[in-house]
């Protein structure tokens, strides 16, 4: 039994899907929780403008998993086309 390039080549492509996706979902994680976080202390201040604010950090927590969403495509991409 041989190792081939093409093994090396799935191997690597492998590897990188893994790496893709841990790195990619650190940031959408922590950044999501830190905008909770921040709403949650907002609120607390500001009960009256609970839907103003819920509804603003819907919208940047979109944003942020976007960056999630593209490493999950690269990951993807990584296993089934390579």
């Amino acid at each position: 039994m041989a190792i081939e390039g093409v093994d090396i080549v799935h191997a690597a492509a492998f590897l990188g899907a893994g790496i893709a996706m841990g790195l990619g979902a650190i940031g959408p994680g922590v950044g999501e929780g830190m905008a909770a976080a921040k709403a949650c202390e907002a609120i607390g201040k500001n009960p009256a403008e609970a839907g103003v604010l819920t509804r603003t950090m819907l919208v940047g927590q979109a944003v942020t998993e976007s960056t999630g969403i593209y490493s999950l495509v690269i990951a993807l991409l990584l296993l089934f086309v390579v």
